[in-house]
């Protein structure tokens, strides 16, 4: 058997998968099993933020796994203490728990605000969160998403949360009470189509919080590590929350996940209220070590943010040679939208025919998140490709 009847045989049919098997990579290109070469402007959805195999985090984990993978959280561990040392010194935050996924901090988020809620007033437990958000897949991650596609079929969803329309400081308003234990937003909507927050909104939010003492906590699972020029995205804004959760590229592809936590959040999980068998175990926080030293030079950054005024320029002037197809682009750093005016499933899959990677989220909203090491030539090359699929699909 090969590859695709493998995998229709024995790998539940959770994905959609396209008929490419990758074999290789390096910086932002892939290798099919046949030798055809790809731009990847996904990166993994935003994981592998600096690229494919980076050579210092590549030498880091082969020299890692030659000395120690594995050992229980129940003693120290070197790197594990080093990274959440860097995470702090380049964040607000006073205390990190690592986990393995995205999914996975956002429910340890939950459980902790709810723990900070409940110890005041068994009746403080209520979440809010937000339409056509995205938190993940777990059961408290999935009762949180504002999109009901995620959940239905799973009910009943974890009890207590409400929802409000994202930039919306009126609609929050209708649903907090006494008895929200905490706030969870995403900085910008990945999932929900690439939208970023207004800066009056996560202000509003902030103040909300601090009024009816709750846990303001910002998704960072793809806003981190650099993607949007920051290294976080909270830093655009000028608003701390009291927790963040990261994931994603915080390992470069290597599953890690981690909740940042400072104030009064920093001490509500204490032993025994949590825990997690392989987080932030040596492999995996070795190579985020390297990953945080890498994102959090200042010229790297700067240079994210340049190649993101690049991209979105490029896709501006699509925009304006397509206008039947785009319709405007959104966005920070290298997280960029193009919002179209039809479905763009099928613009993504002449892509990958003609060797470019993206991916369609919220049905219509074509989405670009290429490793940060992405060069102008390579996005040159990217939206040659886009442009020749958008003459296809005019019209």
């Amino acid at each position: 058997m090969n590859v695709f009847e493998k995998t229709e045989n024995f790998v539940m049919k959770t994905y959609n998968r396209f008929p490419v098997v990758f074999v290789k990579g390096r910086g932002s290109w892939l290798y099919d099993d046949k030798g055809k070469k790809y731009l990847d402007m996904l990166a993994g959805i935003a994981v592998c933020n600096l690229g494919h195999c980076h050579p210092a985090v590549s030498d880091a984990i082969c020299d890692q796994a030659r000395k120690l993978i594995h050992v229980s959280n129940l003693f120290h561990i070197e790197t594990q203490a080093e990274l959440a040392e860097l995470i702090c010194e380049n964040s607000f935050g006073e205390k990190v728990f690592f986990c393995n996924s995205g999914a996975e901090a956002n429910e340890g988020a939950i459980k902790l605000a709810r723990r900070y809620g409940t110890e005041k007033n068994p009746e403080k437990y209520e979440i809010v969160a937000f339409r056509q958000s995205f938190h993940g897949r777990t059961m408290a991650a999935v009762s949180v998403t504002g999109q009901g596609k995620y959940s239905e079929g799973f009910g009943p969803m974890l009890t207590g949360v409400k929802f409000a329309e994202f930039n919306n400081l009126d609609s929050v308003k209708e649903v907090v009470s006494e008895r929200t234990a905490g706030i969870i937003v995403e900085p910008i909507q990945g999932e929900g189509g690439i939208v970023p927050a207004e800066e009056e909104f996560l202000e509003g939010l902030r103040e909300i919080a601090d009024e009816i003492d709750a846990i303001l906590i910002f998704d960072e699972v793809q806003t981190g590590i650099g993607r949007t020029g920051k290294i976080f995205a909270y830093q655009h804004y000028g608003v701390e929350p009291d927790v963040m959760t990261l994931a994603k590229a915080l390992g470069n592809g290597v599953p890690i996940g981690a909740i940042v936590a400072k104030g009064k959040a920093a001490d509500v999980l204490k032993p025994g209220l949590h825990a997690s068998t392989f987080g932030g175990n040596p492999l995996v926080t070795r190579a985020g070590v390297e990953v945080m030293r890498i994102v959090s030079d200042e010229g790297f950054l700067r240079e994210v943010e340049r190649k993101g005024e690049y991209l979105r320029k490029g896709l501006e002037e699509l925009r304006d040679r397509f206008p039947g197809v785009i319709d405007y682009v959104r966005g920070k750093g290298l997280m960029v939208g193009a919002v179209c005016k039809i479905p763009c499933v099928d613009i993504v899959k002449s892509a990958l025919e003609k060797g470019l990677i993206i991916n369609c989220t919220a049905g219509n909203v074509l989405r670009f998140v290429p490793p940060l090491v992405i060069t102008e030539e390579e996005i040159d090359y990217g939206l040659k490709i886009l442009e020749e699929v958008l003459k296809e699909h005019e019209g």
